[in-house]
């Protein structure tokens, strides 16, 4: 689903990563770990061509990564940051924010299917007439993940996106994000997180290893 080939990444003059290959199955469930400032969220950003790559390729659900492609990939993808921007001042027009454009107006979410959702991630109803410069970060986060599973997207890239979250609330996003459906690339340091992942990529002198469960 996605394929890291003879990649460097560079950044502020640093080299980051050196021709290094990395195949991400469908349905994987990867972690990416290491120490800080190692490349962890930028190796996630390169995937949507926020970073571009100094070489190497990237492939996405078949798609080669280019500025030919890089719309239609990041139609394929949801991205979570640690701090997501929600882009509305109310919550419902934040999660509802997408269906708003063309390319997803016919997939407007019902009523019900959004309660349903909120209620899964531990999120009571009255939270879609809040400002969204009022609710909690860990609010903000379970938001974002109930904007991109409203999607019905299949690839998955999280960044640290159980920081603020409590126990329960961090079960909520595990059980939903760890379907067998989904594709997931992360960066945790949530030690519940990195246990549920099936695969755990260590960023290790430059290059992508795996470890051992």
């Amino acid at each position: 689903m996605i394929t890291f080939e003879g990649i460097t990444l560079l950044a502020h003059q640093k080299t980051l990563l050196k021709n290094t290959n990395l195949q991400i199955e469908p349905g994987d469930k990867v972690v990416l770990h290491g120490p800080s400032g190692c490349g962890k969220s930028s190796l996630l950003k390169c995937v949507i061509g926020a970073i571009p790559l100094a070489d190497g390729t990237i492939q996405v659900d078949g798609l080669t990564l280019s500025a030919e492609t890089i719309t239609e990939i990041r139609g394929r993808i949801a991205y979570i940051g640690q701090e997501p921007k929600l882009g509305a001042q109310r919550v419902e027009d934040a999660l509802l924010l997408p269906f708003s454009f063309k390319a997803h107006r016919h997939n407007q979410p019902s009523k019900g299917r959004v309660q349903e959702l909120l209620q899964r991630l531990r999120l009571s109803r009255d939270i879609l007439e809040k400002p969204s410069a009022q609710i909690s970060g860990g609010e903000k986060q379970r938001i974002a993940v109930a904007r991109a599973l409203l999607l019905d997207k299949s690839i998955f890239l999280a960044d640290e996106i159980t920081s603020a979250l409590d126990p329960d609330s961090r079960s909520a996003v595990i059980e939903e994000l760890f379907r067998p459906d989904i594709t997931l690339l992360s960066v945790s340091h949530d030690p519940i997180w990195i246990e549920k992942a099936d695969r755990k990529i260590e960023i290790q002198n430059q290059k992508l290893l795996e470890t051992q469960p």
